[in-house]
């Protein structure tokens, strides 16, 4: 099990600005440039803070192997895809998120 501290006030910034009432269908978390275990340890935070139809673009310069995983085991989905401006993207929602999944398969990942 991965014992680390996360900081969630550092992962607040993630959240877009958003038209009054309407909640973004994609955040979008870039931690290409980071050192393990940083990209493990703020797309974990992320994830958690994801709300009912949105969905978690993750790119990173490397197959997330790790992630995947811990995604499982706290009730998430995932699909991991080449990515446009970064070697990999893993788009990530909450099981039975229907939503987000939809989102998440317009966006161009499908399951």
């Amino acid at each position: 099990m991965l014992d680390c501290k996360v900081d969630f006030d550092a992962v607040a910034e993630l959240d877009p600005a958003t038209a009054p009432g309407r909640v973004p269908e994609e955040v979008i978390l870039d931690v290409s440039g980071l050192e393990p275990p940083e990209p493990l340890v703020l797309t974990l935070a992320a994830a958690e803070r994801l709300p009912q139809g949105q969905y978690l673009r993750m790119l990173h310069r490397r197959e997330p192997c790790l992630l995947f995983g811990y995604l499982e085991q706290r009730g998430f989905s995932w699909r991991m895809r080449e990515g446009k401006t970064t070697a990999y993207e893993v788009l990530i929602w909450r099981n039975g998120d229907t939503l987000a999944e939809e989102a998440a398969q317009r966006a161009g990942i499908a399951p």
